[in-house]
Order: structure tokens, then sequence, then C-alpha cells
């Protein structure tokens, strides 16, 4: 191994573990070093399509194709060689170097990271010889003392890679003193020293009401607090799980209030970070029927269980809100699981998902299949009309992720409107209802300026705002050091 490794841990989920990985990914390179992110397992239901192995396309988790974007390298599937994508409380569909692994969906948790952690250092070794510097990131604590003799995502990896760690905590929670110190004194010896730095994540306030805090937490440990790192809403990078309840300021008093509905199994739904910014959308996350009495659109979106996901918007009464939207000529938008929803009939022969009778908001029927479908597609459309015109013409690219293969249902079938390269049909349209199998539709600036005649921030300027905000921010020269 020639890189050093720079790695991200937490006191806690949603600490800031990514947002502060992604950050160092484009700090480093804009020194002109070669920088790759790297996490050994991630728990997600984001993902994006990727090079994989042998030419073929695999997926990692949306996070880590972010960093890579950050390092300005070409993302690959080492990069998080394990994605557990979760289908219900008690499992997830394994996917290994991009490829789905059925044989190790059931089983043990333990046995399970013991087969999967050769996979992920020999994954680490290989982007560490290619590189200068790999950003790893952590996943939830690495001081989970019931699980750490099996966890090979943050200290099993800070110790193979010899990482100089930062430890973030989330100051806005409250705690984080309680935290950093309870983390430090709950691991080993030889991983303590492995850390450089204690980050305080999401500060309000002035900083210098924080003494003598971190000057005591310090006396405590020997590490000092490397950076206070200010609340920032409006940094532009999607949260790594999706869903951010608190509003975005600046939207218009006449903006367009979407709603996108907030199933348990949602998937994908970092590609709505654009909205989020858009001054002429109002955004929010519906997880009740009441939440979405007075939406202009409604937006179903990708889902790891389509079944599950749709008895639940039965039982919350989301569907019958759905279903009356619709058929008052009101803007459906759904994508991939969404789209399976709207349909007529969910068959799953192989007990994939799950067979259920879908909405009926579009003539189609979905069979789910045991080969996953993975692409990176140019899409246009073609023939859209009514609450949909704006886009008809318009081109974008984006990706699938499917185990559905969608056909229309005779006579009545939804009207194909958006093709891949190929010509295939990747997108119907039924009325005011439009369903597309292609994520990224909101990611396009075309897109965006047809529907709503503004673009969006690119995401390079939101990973120089992510390098320029860390080097602003952490003590001068800490970042340079951690090289050393």
């Amino acid at each position: 191994m020639t890189a050093k490794a720079v790695m991200v841990l937490g006191t806690t989920s949603g600490a800031g573990k990514s947002w502060l990985a992604t950050a160092l990914c484009r700090w480093y390179a804009r020194q002109g070093l070669k920088v790759a992110p790297f996490k050994a397992q991630n728990m997600s239901n984001n993902a994006r399509v990727v090079p994989g192995s042998n030419g073929a396309l695999g997926e990692i988790g949306s996070a880590q194709y972010f960093q890579a974007l950050a390092a300005r390298a070409e993302p690959d599937v080492r990069m998080n060689p394990v994605l557990l994508k979760p289908e219900s409380d008690t499992g997830s569909q394994v996917v290994v170097l991009g490829e789905v692994r059925a044989d190790l969906a059931a089983v043990p948790w333990r046995e399970r990271s013991e087969r999967l952690w050769p996979c992920a250092r020999e994954a680490l070794h290989q982007l560490m010889a290619e590189n200068d510097v790999v950003v790893v990131e952590g996943a939830g604590s690495p001081a989970e003392i019931n699980l750490m003799a099996s966890d090979f995502v943050n200290l099993r990896t800070s110790r193979e890679s010899q990482a100089a760690c930062l430890l973030v905590s989330d100051i806005d929670r409250g705690g984080a003193f309680a935290h950093l110190y309870g983390t430090h004194q709950l691991i080993g010896a030889a991983d303590r020293a492995l850390i450089r730095g204690f980050v305080l994540n999401r500060f309000r306030g002035d900083p210098h009401l924080l003494a003598p805090g971190p000057q005591q937490l310090e006396r405590l440990t020997s590490v000092p607090t490397l950076a206070v790192l200010p609340l920032w809403r409006e940094h532009g990078l999607p949260e790594e799980d999706g869903v951010f309840d608190e509003p975005v300021n600046g939207a218009a008093a006449s903006a367009l209030r979407i709603a996108v509905i907030a199933a348990p199994r949602i998937s994908n739904l970092d590609e709505f970070q654009s909205l989020r910014q858009n001054a002429s959308v109002r955004l929010r996350w519906a997880r009740s029927a009441a939440a979405l009495h007075d939406a202009d659109w409604i937006i179903l979106p990708g889902s790891k269980h389509t079944g599950s996901d749709l008895a639940w918007m039965r039982e919350a009464g989301i569907a019958g809100m759905i279903e009356t939207h619709a058929r008052s000529g009101k803007p459906v938008l759904a994508v991939c699981g969404g789209l399976q929803m709207l349909g007529e009939l969910l068959d799953d022969p192989h007990g994939i998902d799950s067979g259920a009778t879908g909405l009926g908001l579009l003539s189609l029927a979905t069979r789910f299949e045991r080969e996953k479908a993975l692409r990176k597609t140019s899409a246009n459309f073609r023939g859209v009309d009514g609450v949909w015109s704006a886009l008809a013409g318009v081109a974008f690219d984006g990706y699938e992720i499917h185990h559905g293969r969608t056909l229309g249902v005779a006579p009545h079938a939804a009207r194909a409107v958006l093709f891949d390269s190929r010509g295939a049909a990747v997108g119907w349209q039924q009325g005011s209802v439009l369903g597309l199998y292609v994520h990224g539709l909101f990611e396009s600036a075309a897109v965006l300026r047809a529907l709503f005649g503004t673009g969006a921030r690119s995401l390079d300027s939101v990973f120089d705002g992510l390098a320029d905000f860390v080097d602003l921010h952490f003590e001068p020269g800490a970042l340079p050091s951690l090289l050393k």
C-alpha cells in the first residue's frame, strides 16, 4: 500500500461522516493528489450504477458515488465493496462488488462479516496501491461493543489502512463531549492512537462559548479538537439517507407544492436534492394522507420492496389520496418502484418482492425477475402531453436499478413517452400520471429548465463549496498534517 488513509469515524449515525468525507475528497484532490473514497460496507437504499468487474456494471451507495466525483475519480464498485439494501426490519439484499449475492442474505450477521471482510480488504488494498490518498468513511459508531468483534467497517479498516482518524460528533443534538469521550474510551489503546482529532459538527452560536470543553477533552484524551463546523443546511449535497425534513429557506410564496411519498422502504431519494434547493418549489416528505391534501404534485419515488410499501400506502390512506389527485387531473410522477405501484398488477413468481394488485393509474403490469437490471441510460421524451407537455423533446442521462419488467396491458395500455438509446420504452403516460424507470430526472439541467425555468447548482460547485468550508473551519495545517 502506498496511499495515506484519512478516515472519518462518527460517534453516532448521522453525525456527518458522509458529508465530511466528501468535503475531504475534494480538498485533497485540490492539492493535486490522486484521491479515492472507500467505505467497506454501507447500509442504504440509495445506490448508483457504476463500472464493475469484468466490464459489467454494478452498484454502490450514493454517498461513495458522490465522494468519487468530489475526488475527481471514476466511481467503481471497489469504493463500496459491500452494500446492504434493507428490504425489511430484519433483512437486507447483499451486494458484493456491485453484484447481488442471494446466498449471503440469510447468513447470520457475524458469520457474514467474516466472509465479507476479505473482499473489502482486497478492495482497500487495491485502492491504496493506485492512489495518493484514500478517504475512508466509517459506519455508525466504532464503539458498539456488542458488534465490535465482527465489525469490519470501522476499527478493522482503520487498522488495516493505518488511517489517520477524525472522530466527528453532532453537537446540535447535544451530548457531543460525552459522545467523543465515551467513544474514545470504549475502543482499545491501539485504536485510540489512530485518532488524530475530534470534529464538532453542526454548531450553532459563538464557538468561544465552547471553552473550556475542548481543552478539558484534550487533557482527558490527548486528542485535540481540530474543527468546529457551523450548521450549514444549504451546502447542496444530498443527505445520505435521502429524507431531510427541515425545509430550506428561500422558496417563493407561490412555489409549487411537491409532496414526495416517504414510504418505509423508499430508495434513491437523493435524486430529489435539486428540488429542495429550487426557489420555485416547496418540497415535503409525505408520511400521511394529510400531508397530501394541498399538494400540486405528488411524487412516488423508488422502493426497495414495492409490495410492502404499496400495502403501507393503502393502510395509511395515501393510496386513496393519490388516486383522487390523479383523477382530478393533477400531476403524479412515479419513478421505478413508484411506477410499478401505479400499474395494475405486480407479479412475483420468484419471491423477489411480493405479488399485489396495483393502484391501476397506469395500464401496465410488472413481473419481478431474478436478474437485476443495472444500466446507465440516455433517455428522451417523445409524445408527452398535457400537464407534462413541457418535457416534450427533452433528453437526459440517468440510471436504472430494478428487478421489475414492465409491459402495457391491452386494450388501454399506458402510452410510452420515454425511450432509451436503443429505442426501448422506459417511461409511460396516462392522463396526468407519468411513470419512469429512469432515475435522475431532476439532476438534469435541461429538465429543470423545462419544468421550472431555472437550473441548479453544478455538483462541482457543491464539492468546491464543501472543500472551502472545511478549509475555513479546520485548524490551520490540520488537514495536511493528517498525511504525515
